[in-house]
């Protein structure tokens, strides 16, 4: 949402723009749902707008949960195109680059292929997200999100104050594996097993994807931007949900975010006939 946003306010500017920024969050999550990490993390980052509507992005994430602490880099490339003053689309590549060995930990997907129209007839915005994970596996993700921007400008030293209420539903699939231990008919093939699992039980390794509603989230982002800087303030609330036959343990959360944003606009030069 901060993404959109941001692009959306560098749309008015009729220039290119390099935004230098400072993220913080009090929890840190996967698919919308908390990995149970309660201390803070921090992700600093770069972004560099162009006015033909490419944009590049690189940020960094740290907390003290991870071992290393600095754990990930995100790298993204996309393109946002306006075809009207009420519609947009944004499309993009985000790769992961995880600071860590694959034998500290299993990393199923390093790549996001999205794409995200975008409908805004203020006060609402309405986007879709639709999200392709790759790597060793894939997985898909569908994001509908509806926000009411309820915006002040010119306020004293603030040029813009905005309160978006927003709801996000989060559809995605999962690869669910069981397996079955599965007794034995005959003594042979009860030895037979005993030499190839260990046990007189055959095991039946079962591999389904499902698909459904993974999360809920309300959130409340309050923007301030006076001048070059934008400050950026949300709360989020989570209601996880377990898809079709998926053992789901965690509960309800919430976390608090920050980030502050300085913008350098550059802006087209107008030199004389």
């Amino acid at each position: 949402f901060n993404l959109i946003d941001s692009i959306l306010q560098y749309g008015n500017l009729g220039g290119s723009q390099l935004a230098l920024r400072l993220s913080y969050n009090s929890n840190v999550l996967s698919a919308g749902r908390t990995l149970g990490i309660e201390n803070f993390g921090i992700a600093p980052g770069i972004s560099y707008y162009h006015k033909s509507g490419f944009y590049a992005d690189i940020s960094g994430y740290w907390s003290k949960d991870f071992d290393p602490s600095y754990y990930l880099t995100i790298g993204s490339l996309g393109y946002m195109h306006t075809f009207s003053k009420n519609f947009s689309v944004m499309a993009g590549y985000d790769r992961y680059f995880y600071n860590v060995s694959d034998e500290d930990v299993y990393v199923p997907y390093k790549n996001t292929l999205s794409v995200t129209p975008i409908l805004e007839f203020k006060p609402l915005l309405f986007s879709l997200n639709y999200s392709f994970y790759f790597g060793d596996t894939y997985a898909n993700r569908i994001m509908p999100t509806i926000s009411l921007v309820l915006e002040k400008r010119n306020l004293g030293i603030i040029d813009r104050l905005a309160l978006s209420p927003s709801f996000f539903m989060l559809f995605g699939d999962e690869r669910l594996t069981e397996l079955e231990f599965v007794p034995p008919r005959t003594i042979a093939e009860a030895r037979a097993n005993k030499l190839q699992y260990g046990t007189i039980f055959r095991l039946v390794e079962t591999t389904t994807t499902v698909f459904g509603v993974m999360n809920y989230s309300f959130g409340l982002p309050l923007t301030v931007t006076a001048k070059d800087w934008t400050f950026t303030f949300t709360y989020m609330y989570n209601i996880p949900k377990a898809l079709p036959g998926e053992p789901l343990t965690i509960s309800e959360s919430s976390y608090l975010s920050g980030s502050l944003t300085y913008f350098i606009n550059f802006k087209r030069k107008k030199f004389p006939l």
